[in-house]
């Protein structure tokens, strides 16, 4: 964006002093060229800023008329034009100073408003002021060459620039002073080259965390061509005059000369390429480097030149900082394969690249750490090097370039960590700086930037975090409730705070959440987040306090505060006393959302109506629903779909009274008697074993505060059996049912399978009665899949008796001779009864017993199945 872009969208009130010799029409006709001349840079009256000035006023005025002509104000601008004309042809430095005043009054007064000017007008005036110091290095060749070869050289230098006015021959004396300042200008122009080296190489370091990059290096290799070519030229005319120079002079000029073209050769030498800053050993990987000066410099040899890659650790590689690069690497710290590749120039592009494309690290040798330093903070770096011999002066020269810092790793389970090292190394380190040294603390107000900017790279949006964001994340990070968001400003951040000490009452620190929010939204929430539908950072007492005025049915998205890389749909309900109540949704995870889009999961939920603030659902995510599928297939199966719903939705809106197909037939179930205390879980292995088949139990926590997100299963038992308990549960479950369209039954889609438990079945009192107290709840484990489910009753045994669905409790004596009666007929109806492991908290004895919230079966285990 060009500085008048935006000065012209602010009041002209703000800039009527600046227009007083220069009309403020003209300096909108003229616009963005007027920024791209270098006024700012030309600073002297002598006879190469005449020059210059007077070479801009003409351009100006031929640009000024081309204008004119598609005007509808010809006239009256060409009068503009001609009165411009009249009053600095004769002196041009004048319209020099007049333009410098209003471009900075124009700076100033956007400074003054946005607090910064756009990145590309500073990179214009950089370059505007290089291509100005070239072309008067240029001049003082051209200057010292007229002042060696006498008046004819003098009338051709006049010839070359026609806006210089014929100068007297300068006395010889003059000529040491000549070629000093130009030395000067020559030395000045390298720290620019060097300068803009330096920046490409911070811009390339930043784009690690997802900055803008412009990766292509033909402008900054022209730059160092074009300075080198001037610089031969000077060199010649220096050795030309190595008698007028003298014995003291001559040397130290070469002295210099020489530092100038060792730094521009070694500084040309990069990394266009780099290798992966998290590098994990046994894994392939890719780097190139490349000399820009290498087509313009190296000299044709029989034998390819070789560049060799080493891995260094930075204790290595301060030291080579430290020499200049000047000095070989002893030894490598890790043995890497394919480590060597030639270096090649191509004529058809004009590089000189070394590319290596089959590069692995076979293995690292670790070196002592700091203090509790772990593996992942530890920082080396591939060095790549290679000896060259220039042209014209067949000059050997050594060149070496170090990597950005890379973290080894050996696991994966190590990535997470390596990559908090990786991106506060690249944020936080200095241009220029001892490797590998970065900031232990920095303001929070670059930590924001940063992770907005990795944010933003990561899920590949335009959308990133916002001020209510930053808040939540400054909460977070400092374990601060009390402050405002301005406190947080003048705060700062450190290394351990972001991920060493565990957030807490969590068993994470605060980059693995946000990593995990980063790699969920990538994966199945871009196009959620990037159409503003998740709040995703807000905490849940928050989230209490904006809906709890809401009507029912009111709903928002927001990443989980409890679990890596979750999001979790918190919803207003109406309690039982019409009171309005939050309820959170068990966070889905990638894995769950893979099963079933966020869209259709929220499609399913009758119970949603608004996304907050009142944006109807069908609104604002009728875009992200899946088409479900009807009707028979090709091959003539009939469609399925999964559908997900929570337990209390079930509970409180049958399907069938939201107009959704019937519920199938409730099946019965086994009502057992109230058992005593003095029973003994062993004698009831007759009775018990019926419910389900023996099998291991898995105990299995589930975050409090969550309706659980394990899957319901309905299942299908034979009419034999008798009536259900009534539920006592206080989770709410999300179930996904697979529903197919013809002919109605009700299964089961879910993630982890568990083994039957029979214990759920039994009233709490009966729990406590089993080895080990009350079980906990279950986890969130994979297990083995179980065998094929056994039906509960076969043909031949429908003579074995049966409890009858409501049975008065008999006496103890008169029980335990029933029991012991039912042992001794016939056939035994199941499997023995295996006692579960303990559990935390009482059983549900209620019809969601058969799976609702508490367990989940594995493919083979569908109710019917004999």
């Amino acid at each position: 964006m060009s500085l008048w872009n935006i000065v012209s969208h602010m009041p002209p009130e703000e800039f009527s002093g600046l227009f007083t010799e220069f009309p403020r029409s003209l300096r909108c006709l003229l616009a963005e060229w007027l920024e791209n001349q270098p006024w700012e840079f030309i600073n002297g009256s002598d006879a190469f800023c005449t020059s210059m000035a007077g070479g801009m006023l003409s351009a100006m005025l031929e640009k000024l008329r081309s204008a004119a002509s598609s005007d509808g104000q010809q006239c009256q601008i060409l009068q503009q034009v001609n009165s411009i004309e009249n009053a600095y042809r004769r002196d041009p430095l004048r319209l020099v100073a007049v333009l410098k005043a209003i471009l900075e009054g124009e700076k100033a007064a956007v400074l003054k408003r946005d607090c910064h000017l756009p990145l590309s007008f500073h990179r214009r005036q950089e370059e505007l002021k290089f291509s100005l110091g070239l072309q008067r290095l240029q001049h003082r060749v051209r200057e010292i060459q007229a002042l060696r070869d006498g008046p004819a050289a003098s009338l051709q230098l006049n010839v070359r620039d026609p806006q210089l006015k014929p100068e007297a021959k300068p006395p010889e004396s003059e000529l040491p002073t000549l070629i000093l300042e130009a030395m000067k200008e020559l030395e000045a122009a390298k720290q620019q080259v060097l300068k803009r080296i330096q920046i490409w190489k911070r811009q390339q370091q930043l784009a690690g965390n997802g900055a803008l990059f412009e990766e292509n290096l033909a402008p900054l290799q022209k730059r160092c061509e074009s300075l080198v070519e001037v610089y031969f030229q000077l060199h010649q005319q220096v050795t030309a005059a190595s008698a007028e120079l003298g014995a003291e002079l001559l040397p130290r000029l070469l002295e210099r000369f020489n530092e100038v073209l060792s730094s521009l050769v070694k500084s040309s030498f990069l990394v266009e390429k780099q290798p992966p800053q998290v590098l994990k050993t046994q894994t392939k990987f890719q780097a190139s480097v490349r000399f820009l000066l290498g087509p313009q410099l190296l000299k044709t040899s029989a034998k390819p030149y070789m560049v060799r890659a080493d891995m260094v650790t930075e204790k290595q590689a301060r030291e080579l900082a430290l020499s200049a690069y000047s000095n070989a690497l002893s030894e490598s710290t890790g043995e890497i394969m394919h480590n060597v590749v030639a270096l090649e120039t191509n004529p058809t592009s004009g590089t000189c690249c070394a590319n290596f494309k089959n590069v692995l690290l076979k293995k690292i040798k670790r070196c002592e750490r700091k203090g509790s330093e772990s593996v992942t903070e530890e920082k080396c770096a591939v060095l790549f090097s290679t000896t060259v011999a220039l042209t014209p002066s067949n000059l050997s020269v050594h060149l070496q370039v170090l990597s950005l810092p890379i973290v080894v790793i050996v696991h994966g389970n190590q990535d997470n960590n390596a990559k908090a090292t990786v991106l506060w190394d690249n944020a936080f380190s200095e241009i220029d700086r001892v490797p590998f040294v970065v900031a232990e603390r920095v303001p929070w107000e670059k930590m924001c930037d940063t992770l907005n900017l990795k944010f933003m790279a990561e899920v590949q949006t335009t959308k990133g975090l916002l001020k209510d964001h930053y808040f939540f994340l400054a909460q977070k990070i400092f374990n601060d409730h009390s402050a405002s968001f301005e406190d947080f400003q003048s705060r700062s951040v450190s290394w351990a705070q972001f991920n060493k000490e565990i957030l807490p009452g969590r068993g994470f620190t605060f980059w693995q959440w946000f990593d995990g929010v980063l790699d969920l939204t990538k994966r199945c929430l871009k196009s959620y987040w990037s159409d503003r539908l998740i709040i995703g950072f807000i905490s849940k007492q928050y989230v209490c306090k904006l809906l709890s005025t809401e009507p029912d049915g009111t709903f928002l998205l927001r990443f989980s505060d409890s679990e890596i890389g979750g999001v979790t749909i918190a919803h207003v309900i109406r309690g039982k006393d019409g009171s309005s109540q939050v309820e959170n949704i068990q966070p889905f995870s990638a894995k769950d959302l893979s099963i079933r889009s966020l869209g259709d999961r929220i499609r399913d939920l009758g119970q949603l109506r608004n996304l907050y603030p009142n944006t109807p659902k069908d609104q604002a995510f009728g875009s992200h629903y899946n088409k479900e599928q009807t009707g028979k297939d090709g091959r003539g199966y009939v469609s399925t779909a999964i559908k997900m719903t929570v337990e209390s939705e079930r509970d409180q809106q049958p399907q069938s009274a939201a107009g959704g197909p019937p519920e199938a037939p409730q099946a019965q179930m086994i009502s057992l008697p109230l058992l005593q205390p003095e029973l003994h879980p062993e004698s009831l292995q007759s009775v018990l074993g019926p419910i389900g088949p023996a099998a291991p139990f898995c105990p299995q926590p589930v975050p409090m505060g969550y309706p659980t997100g394990e899957s319901n299963i309905n299942m299908m038992v034979p009419d034999s059996l008798g009536s259900s308990f009534p539920s006592t549960s206080p989770m709410l479950s999300p179930s996904l049912v697979m529903d197919p369209v013809l002919p109605r039954c009700q299964d089961l889609a879910f993630r982890n399978p568990l083994p039957f438990m029979p214990d759920q079945y039994m009233t709490g009192e009966a729990s406590q009665l089993l080895s080990g107290g009350p079980s906990p709840e279950p986890q969130d484990e994979e297990m083995p899949e179980l065998a094929p489910f056994t039906s509960m009753v076969d043909p031949p045994l429908q003579s074995s008796p049966r409890m009858p669905p409501s049975m008065d409790m008999p006496p103890s004596s008169d029980f335990d001779q029933f029991l012991q009666e039912v042992s001794l007929e016939g056939p035994t109806l199941c499997p023995p009864f295996t006692p579960p492991l303990q559990r935390s908290g009482y059983p549900s004895p209620n019809a969601s017993c058969w799976g609702l919230g508490e367990s989940r079966w594995d493919d083979s285990v569908r109710p019917g199945h004999a």
